[in-house]
């Protein structure tokens, strides 16, 4: 018998999470049924929607949401032999039984060399996130210029880098001057620290006179507010994340963008990579390409142990990771 470790939402979290939220349930597993596979996690994903979405897809008691790289390690599917990686989506549990039908398998022809963690970041969720925004919602064109909050985070830093590739002046927002550094490293043409600047407005300005044609919304808040005051007539706003608001007992008010909207012709619109699952094989193998052309950098936040979980995911809440963070088991 194969026992499985999970965390479990103990309660839902009010504010800020905190160590109490959380609890570890231990539980033996069952024998595999024809057509079952069991499955030991080797990297779990800690994102920042697991906050807002932990409200209205969990109850109190269940195993936290959350994708991982998992191994084969028995198997009655033929489909997934014994050895093979899949990314599945059953939480914040070491071990788990699946009949299939929800998992990916780890591409093909990964490369050897390549950490699988980057299944969870840049060649996963984030990287689609990132690439469905810049194509699907955006329509991002060569030559124009993007704004990207967050921008060191798993998501955003691939937002601009993707952005590069397509020719287009990128604006990177993000919170120490550690991460302006990477965000310059990663070809940012500007990039500022919005925890030591004076005004969010006049930086937003000086970094592009000319205002926006294109908004990567990560945020929320403030900076939404400020960002849309200079974005050019006809601009796109893809609205991606608003992490700001996220840990907020009391929600924040207005002011309201509708005017601005009107008068500048503006389009916002929200957007979940589910969108596109159809293209998602396609997808894949073109942020693959650009990994393995040096195109696209990957920074990654690593934590280790199972048992920081908790740790890990409140730290990314915080903005201590630069890049994806990871939690390896």
């Amino acid at each position: 018998m194969v026992q499985a470790k999970s965390w479990i939402l103990l309660k839902h979290f009010d504010g800020f999470p905190k160590d109490s939220d959380f609890e570890v349930k231990v539980e033996e597993l069952p024998e595999l049924r024809d057509g079952e596979v069991l499955l030991e996690a080797v990297f779990l994903s800690v994102d920042p929607y697991m906050r807002p979405f932990s409200r209205f897809r969990m109850k109190e008691g269940d195993v936290m949401i959350g994708s991982q790289v998992a191994k084969v390690i028995q198997s009655k599917n033929s489909t997934f032999p014994v050895g093979s990686h899949v990314v599945t989506s059953c939480g914040w549990t070491t071990h788990s039984i699946s009949d299939g039908k929800e998992l990916t398998p780890v591409m093909a022809d990964w490369p050897e060399d390549v950490s699988l963690s980057l299944a969870l970041g840049a060649i996963g969720m984030p990287g689609l996130t990132a690439l469905y925004g810049i194509e699907e919602v955006l329509g991002l064109k060569e030559g124009e210029t993007l704004l990207v909050n967050a921008a060191a985070g798993a998501v955003g830093s691939v937002v601009g880098q993707i952005a590069k590739i397509k020719g287009c002046k990128v604006v990177g927002s993000a919170g120490s001057e550690a991460k302006v550094a990477f965000l310059k490293k990663l070809g940012f043409d500007e990039a500022f620290n919005y925890k030591t600047i004076t005004s969010l407005e006049e930086a937003l300005r000086k970094a592009s006179p000319d205002g926006y044609d294109c908004f990567f919304e990560n945020v929320g808040g403030h900076f939404s507010t400020a960002a849309i005051q200079q974005m050019k007539n006809l601009g796109r706003i893809a609205v991606c994340g608003s992490i700001s608001l996220y840990n907020d007992v009391t929600p924040q008010t207005g002011p309201y963008p509708h005017l601005t909207m009107i008068i500048k012709q503006l389009k916002m619109e929200g957007f979940l990579q589910s969108r596109w699952t159809h293209k998602h094989p396609e997808s894949l193998k073109r942020l693959m390409a650009w990994f393995k052309q040096g195109k696209l950098q990957c920074r990654e936040h690593v934590t280790k142990g199972f048992e920081n979980m908790p740790a890990a995911f409140m730290g990314m809440l915080r903005g201590d990771n630069i890049g994806k963070a990871i939690v390896a088991v």
